[in-house]
């Protein structure tokens, strides 16, 4: 799992829209490869972000993102890579990994869960 954190002014709207243009061709050519799962980009936290807590049996739900932080979770890239070096390489290719970070995720394959 490639996750994508940013600053969310950092764009404006032509950069966004060319990020969104940039990144369907990324998921284009690694599903070429048999390596895009899924991805998706988020709309902005501060707009759309709800928080959910059970503590001690009682629900909590907050406005807003999780942690109060300069870069918040954008997006996602879900990846099929060999080893961390591939998925690295990968990172490294997301438009947004120049002005955020990417930080990068093995998956835990729970049996049970259902597939798409």
């Amino acid at each position: 799992m490639l996750l994508i954190y940013l600053e969310e002014q950092c764009l404006d709207e032509a950069e966004r829209a060319q990020c969104y243009i940039d990144s369907a061709q990324l998921a284009q050519e690694l599903d070429a490869n048999g390596q895009y799962l899924a991805a998706s980009p988020l709309h902005p936290t501060a707009a759309t972000a709800t928080s959910v807590r059970v503590r001690e049996g009682r629900t909590v739900v907050t406005d807003g993102p999780f942690a109060e932080t300069r870069e918040q979770l954008g997006g996602y890239l879900l990846v099929e890579a060999a080893d961390l070096d591939q998925a690295i390489a990968i990172a490294e290719r997301i438009p947004m990994a120049r002005k955020g970070t990417v930080e990068v995720r093995p998956v835990i394959d729970v049996t049970g869960l259902p597939s798409h």
